[in-house]
């Protein structure tokens, strides 16, 4: 697996994800979504550098032009509700790519925290470049969930896990159980997870900071 890391070099990234994590800017829904979709356009033109491209010849209003065109339209697959907003600045770049909505939650009791689906429309994933978007990656499950049902509809070629903070934990747990090929890309990872399995310094609830608390 390779992981690329969007904060390991100083980019105007860094300047949106601080203002994420800011306590004293998140009450403004409107700047926490924005920035969420400033960051899914720039994760998009990342992961859109490790796809395959064709030659083309496009015709302009003086002369023939030669352009590189992707090969393949990704699909875009986006975890409610937490990643509407982040899934929306990729939507934004792959405006012409095919896309699937996943319902996931956690589950938690005394013992464990599982991951529950009750949610899946999808098209086609056969052998198709996969690009699946949610903000948060902390315990791995969610993606592993996620990714263990997709499997029952096809076989990708190529999956791309895009998150915006992640934690060391997850990050191993998805590397030492997927056993296809994917790529991790994500803004940030942070320091770990917390007794309650919520990543430290981590921003919160996405899908509350961007829509409300749930009930």
């Amino acid at each position: 697996m390779n992981v690329f890391v969007l904060s390991e070099q100083n980019s105007i990234a860094n300047h949106f994800l601080s203002e994420l994590r800011d306590v004293n800017q998140q009450n403004d829904r409107l700047r926490f979504r924005t920035n969420m979709i400033r960051l899914g356009e720039i994760m998009a033109y990342e992961i859109s550098k490790k796809m395959e491209y064709q030659s083309v010849n496009v015709q302009t209003p003086l002369k023939n032009a030669q352009a590189m065109l992707l090969r393949e339209k990704p699909i875009l697959l986006t975890v409610l509700r937490a990643g509407l907003p982040y899934f929306q600045g990729f939507l934004n770049y792959f405006d012409s790519s095919d896309a699937g909505f996943i319902g996931a939650y956690r589950k938690e009791n005394q013992e464990e925290i599982s991951i529950e689906l009750d949610y899946l429309a999808i098209p086609s994933i056969e052998n198709k470049q996969l690009v699946l978007i949610d903000p948060m990656l902390a315990t791995g499950l969610s993606f592993i969930r996620t990714i263990t049902e997709l499997s029952k509809h096809g076989r990708p070629a190529h999956i791309y896990i895009a998150s915006l903070v992640a934690a060391p934990e997850g990050i191993k747990k998805i590397m030492d159980t997927l056993k296809i090929p994917f790529t991790l890309f994500t803004v940030a990872i942070d320091e770990k997870l917390n007794a309650e399995s919520y990543i430290v310094p981590g921003l919160g609830d996405a899908g509350d900071l961007s829509f409300g608390k749930k009930k």
